[in-house]
C-alpha cells in the first residue's frame, strides 16, 4: 500500500462523514463538500493503486 492508497481512502473516508453530517444538521453546502472530498479521495485511491500495478509489473 502506498500513501496516495492511504491518503485517498482517508480523505473518502471523511468525505463520508462530512456529507452525512450535512445531511443531519440540513446543511446542502457541507453536503456537497463531503461528496466533492470523496471523489477527490477515490481518484487519489486509484492513482496509487495504478502506482501499484505499475510496481507489480515492474518487479516481473
Amino acid at each position: 500500500m502506498n500513501k496516495d492508497q492511504i491518503k485517498g481512502s482517508l480523505k473518502d473516508a471523511a468525505g463520508k462523514v462530512q456529507e452525512t453530517t450535512g445531511k443531519v444538521i440540513g446543511s446542502n453546502e457541507q453536503r456537497i463538500k463531503g461528496v466533492k472530498k470523496q471523489v477527490e479521495g477515490q481518484a487519489q485511491k486509484a492513482v496509487g493503486d495504478i502506482h501499484e500495478v505499475i510496481k507489480d509489473l515492474v518487479k516481473k
